[in-house]
């Protein structure tokens, strides 16, 4: 069924271009000659998005059937779980909305509800931290914007 190896390909060239266009659409930085903008990381995953698309329609698996059965549910779970994070990030927050999403994820995983949550927590403050410290990109705080310093 290499049908659905290139079907899925083609969406997903669709997705990168759809989401390296949203990228060209972030305002110029005050000087605007910064090697380095809030644009180049959404540049970079969209680029490897198409690099990894073409290689799925030109050398598609040869057994890959849908998975319909649980791993299904849980994709579709996943999905779901991935658009409310986006949903949420601007009011809730990068930190809130990062430990909701990454604690669901690994709490469908198998981890328990108090190590998935624990999780997403940890990985929410620190990119949070790494991209608002090392980076000097500034992630939305939503309702914690009570710990902005100023």
């Amino acid at each position: 069924m290499t049908f659905n190896d290139r079907i899925c390909g083609i969406l997903l060239i669709v997705l990168a271009v759809a989401y390296g266009w949203g990228a060209s659409q972030f305002p110029v930085p005050f000087g605007g000659s910064e090697a380095v903008g809030p644009e180049t990381f959404p540049y970079l995953l969209s680029a490897v998005l198409v690099l990894s698309s073409l290689y799925m329609i030109v050398r598609p698996d040869p057994d890959n059937a849908w998975p319909w059965s649980r791993t299904g549910v849980e994709l579709i779970i996943a999905v779901v779980v991935l658009l409310l994070y986006t949903a949420l990030l601007q009011p809730l927050g990068f930190i809130i909305s990062t430990t909701l999403a990454v604690g669901t994820l690994c709490w469908r995983m198998g981890a328990t509800l108090a190590k998935a949550y624990m999780t997403g927590a940890a990985a929410g403050v620190v990119v949070f931290l790494v991209f608002n410290y090392a980076l000097g990109l500034a992630l939305p705080l939503g309702v914690l914007s009570f710990l902005e310093a100023g």
